[in-house]
């Protein structure tokens, strides 16, 4: 029984028009999953990013080449923008002091050099995009040079698909020719330079038509490298500990500088120096594949072989110890399995 009798003529009358309904906090349009076309959208490269704000090269090489600010468009979500990326852009793309333009769409990559934390970490931190070159600046001494690192940055571009060249600073302090032995196997361009001259003509010409990504171990001049290449580029430079003997981080993010050469130009992407480099988003296929001829001969490896000193029936092995690899197979074998066990 309500309040009101049953049989009272006043019983109050109810109809839609009584309904309160609270206003949608996000708004009262409709969701639809149709985006924007953006077909007026201009291209650019990201050359570096910065708290949120990205600069980007728009009409490289072109009458209209700028350098203009972007942010990241909402639709992009939690798509990841990393330097080396070609983007779509729109709003104004003038390039004008106080202008901000919006970043709607990522192109396709066409390499990936990625990073984990550690090696159980299978979370990857991007890099750079669409890099074709890693160089990897190692001193001879001061700090001394880490075999392991070096594996360890080889095995992430073989397995990004990016060719690795080798610059040896502070040769004037310690012979490298020892730690070059330990990649013999290994066909790629090796630098040698003093703290007094450096092979800038020569680096130079393997950096022209190519974006190149520069890695290293704090202090072994990196920094010094890329200001001396772009000497405009003025990147902070630090120095070594002399109780530690470990380097300060004098590069706090990754930047894309242009330099220039007799033949033409290309891209210096320099990022932090880092002392560790996590290899859990590896596939350990792709370092095979680095080894072509060694990858043809381990066609006839049993299912599931580790290509490994012990592994059971392994056909590199084998060929190897036959001879049937040339004076070189048995160095690139030793090469491949000791990135192999880097990765393991």
């Amino acid at each position: 029984m309500t309040w009101w009798d049953a049989d009272d003529e006043d019983e109050p009358e109810f109809d839609e028009s009584d309904v309160r309904v609270r206003p949608n906090r996000r708004g009262s349009r409709p969701r639809t999953k149709v985006r924007p076309e953006h077909a007026d959208a201009v291209e650019g490269v990201v050359l570096g990013v910065d708290r949120g704000r990205y600069s980007v090269l728009v009409d490289e090489g072109g009458p209209d080449e700028r350098e203009i600010t972007a942010a990241r468009a909402s639709e992009l979500r939690r798509k990841s923008v990393v330097t080396g990326d070609h983007v779509d852009l729109v709003g104004d793309a003038s390039g004008e002091p106080g202008t901000l333009a919006r970043i709607v769409r990522i192109g396709e990559r066409s390499t990936l050099l990625r990073r984990s934390a550690d090696d159980t970490d299978e979370v990857e931190r991007i890099i750079v995009a669409n890099a074709d070159q890693m160089l990897i600046v190692v001193a001879a001494a001061n700090p001394e040079p880490r075999i392991r690192l070096v594996d360890r940055y080889l095995v992430a571009a073989f397995d990004a698909g990016i060719q690795p060249l080798l610059v040896l600073t502070k040769t004037d302090l310690a012979d490298p020719s020892r730690f070059l032995e330990n990649f013999a196997g290994l066909e790629f361009p090796v630098f040698r330079s003093r703290s007094d001259r450096m092979p800038l003509e020569e680096i130079t010409r393997a950096l022209i038509g190519h974006r190149t990504v520069f890695v290293g171990h704090s202090g072994v001049g990196k920094s010094t490298l890329v200001n001396a290449l772009v000497p405009s580029a003025h990147r902070a430079i630090g120095r070594v500990n002399d109780v530690t003997g470990r380097g300060r981080h004098t590069s706090s993010s990754t930047v894309s500088l242009r330099v220039v050469g007799d033949d033409g130009t290309g891209w210096v992407i320099d990022t932090p120096g880092v002392r560790s480099f996590g290899l859990g988003h590896v596939n350990p296929a792709n370092i095979l594949g680095a080894f072509t001829d060694l990858a043809q001969v381990a066609e006839e490896c049993p299912r599931g072989c580790t290509h490994l000193s012990d592994a059971p029936d392994c056909a590199i092995n084998e060929a190897v110890d036959a001879g049937r690899l040339g004076e070189t197979g048995r160095a690139r074998r030793d090469s491949l399995q000791r990135l192999l066990a880097t990765f393991a």
